[in-house]
């Protein structure tokens, strides 16, 4: 049964109902106002956080000031934008998993982890749902993973890369280029040539459903790209950075070329945006654009559950939106966005879905708050990379976030959040070069990904101040977390053990719990160490081998 992930277990059997209700009315709805279903676009962008420039004007002074986006702010524009729109899990494969599912990570089985996953064709998909209902559906670059199959659910022969997956080294081959212009263009014609690929294959006018994957926003970038190519200069992000980032010229520097990677994608949806008007059915396309997770090779970022590797951007554009330009307060998954789609094709929602479909949102006039209920979300990981820790494993937590206050569970605070490291989890010795931290992961604290920022904090963790910055990265953590965000937006100050705050404390830990067993979270409805015993445990390495060896 689909439960509600805010509300306790006696209000939900009414909340249910009128639930059901209301997705029936509007799946109804669908069916009889067009015998064209809409199109479903979804645009999606390897580690991108909640960094575009329809932000920088709800909330100036921050990241989004230098980036501009102004194909995601059309979106915006024309449709809805999500302030409050969060991953379920800070790490590529178990948040793909949980998108393409629509249901909380921990319950797609292997899907829960990223490497070693394997996918489980049992569970429902909204891809598969729709090609039964008769979408053309495919997919460019990454949809799933990593993982086996690679890009599970969707079949090999519903790829279209053709034209060729440069844009997914946007930098690397930009940056080395006479004619730089004349090189983002190349890369930018990649995009329109697998998209025109894609719709080509379709039967006349059936309705599809296309998975737009680029993976330039992940590491890793050409350091000095963010200015190169888009004239991002990294000294305007002076005072801008987050407190738990060391603002010096490595870490502006990283942080513009990031943003450089994020104008890279939004090139790219410009173009598709040009190729469904090109072809005349933007009005009939449903667009969804938003990220897997926050800022990889950062503190706080990718694999933690602080907003900074959580909260992403997403804005949809639906056809016969009420009120387009509103802003939304509500608190959205990207779980939600299995059964908006498949409701908005007029199908069926499978009963497993934990996700909430968005449709009654999308076609409110209101702005701010919409839906009382949406009034938290629930966040959680386990296991990233596989040897990050001694006996590969996890680093399991879960999390409830609200419009006030951000409560963690560390499950295993004995363990190292971001991995072990020499003399963390290891016997002491010397850490890596600058060289190795910047390019090699898994050199130390492998659960942060390489970069300048990560090398520049270990090798400056001596020095005077800067070993704050180095505990907050890589640092043991309590079993309880609680940040009050009206104080302390950043989540930098612990208040879980203050007693001004037992309330709220126990209040959102019930809160969490509860969610957790109703929707049957191995972490805490059996003994609690499912996912500390094989096969999620599993050093991928060997498993490579043994099946390579069958």
């Amino acid at each position: 049964m689909r439960t509600d992930t805010v509300w306790p277990l006696r209000f939900r059997r009414p909340l249910l109902r009128f639930s059901l209700t209301l997705v029936c009315l509007c799946a109804s709805t669908i069916r009889t106002s067009a015998n064209d279903r809409p199109n479903i676009l979804f645009a999606f962008a390897d580690d991108w956080g909640r960094y575009a420039s329809a932000y920088a004007k709800l909330e100036p002074g921050g990241l989004s000031d230098l980036v501009s986006t102004p194909h995601f702010d059309r979106i915006a524009r024309e449709g809805v934008l999500f302030r409050n729109a969060f991953v379920n899990a800070p790490s590529c494969t178990p948040c793909r998993s949980s998108i393409l599912s629509g249901q909380y990570f921990w319950r797609t089985g292997r899907g829960a982890i990223l490497q070693g996953a394997v996918w489980d064709y049992s569970i429902p998909t909204f891809p598969v749902r729709l090609r039964d209902a008769g979408y053309h559906i495919g997919y460019t670059w990454k949809v799933w993973g990593p993982g086996t199959p690679a890009n599970a659910p969707f079949t090999a022969d519903e790829a279209y890369n053709r034209a060729g997956s440069g844009f997914n080294g946007f930098s690397q081959n930009a940056s080395k280029a006479d004619d730089i212009e004349a090189a983002k263009q190349t890369l930018l014609d990649q995009v329109r040539g697998n998209f025109r690929d894609f719709l080509s294959k379709r039967n006349g006018k059936s309705p599809f459903c296309y998975w737009f994957g680029p993976t330039n926003c992940h590491r890793k970038w050409i350091a000095g790209s963010g200015k190169k190519l888009w004239g991002l200069n990294p000294d305007d992000l002076k005072g801008k950075l987050p407190p738990f980032l060391p603002d010096v010229p490595v870490v502006r520097e990283d942080i513009a070329d990031y943003l450089g990677e994020i104008q890279a994608f939004d090139a790219g949806l410009g173009v598709l945006i040009e190729e469904l008007e090109r072809i005349g059915e933007l009005d009939q396309t449903l667009i969804a654009v938003s990220g897997d997770h926050g800022a990889p090779g950062f503190p706080n970022g990718k694999c933690n559950l602080y907003d900074f590797g959580v909260a992403v951007s997403l804005a949809i554009r639906f056809p016969g939106t009420a009120n387009p330009g509103r802003v939304v307060d509500d608190f959205v998954m990207l779980p939600d966005l299995a059964p908006t789609f498949l409701a908005a094709a007029g199908q069926e929602l499978p009963d497993v879905m934990t996700g909430r479909n968005l449709i009654p949102v999308l076609k409110s006039a209101k702005s701010g708050q919409v839906d009382p209920s949406r009034d938290s979300v629930i966040v959680g990981r386990e296991r990233h990379v596989a040897r990050a820790r001694t006996d590969n494993l996890p680093y399991p937590q879960r999390a409830i976030r609200t419009k006030d206050f951000l409560y963690i569970r560390n499950f295993k605070p004995d363990r190292w959040p971001m991995g072990t490291a020499a003399g963390f989890g290891q016997p002491a010795a010397p850490f890596p070069s600058t060289n190795e931290l910047t390019n090699n992961t898994f050199g130390a604290f492998g659960d942060l990904d390489a970069s300048p920022t990560k090398a520049w904090i270990i090798d400056h963790r001596n020095d005077p101040g800067i070993d704050r910055y180095f505990d907050i990265a890589f640092g043991r953590r309590p079993a309880e977390e609680l940040y009050d965000l009206k104080n302390d937006p950043h989540q930098i100050k612990n208040v879980a053990d203050d007693p001004a705050y037992a309330d709220a404390r126990k209040q959102l830990s019930t809160r969490l719990m509860t969610v957790l067993k109703d929707t049957g979270d191995p972490r805490v409805t059996r003994d609690g160490s499912t996912f500390d015993k094989p096969p999620f445990t599993d050093n991928f390495q060997n498993a490579r081998r043994k099946k390579a060896n069958r």
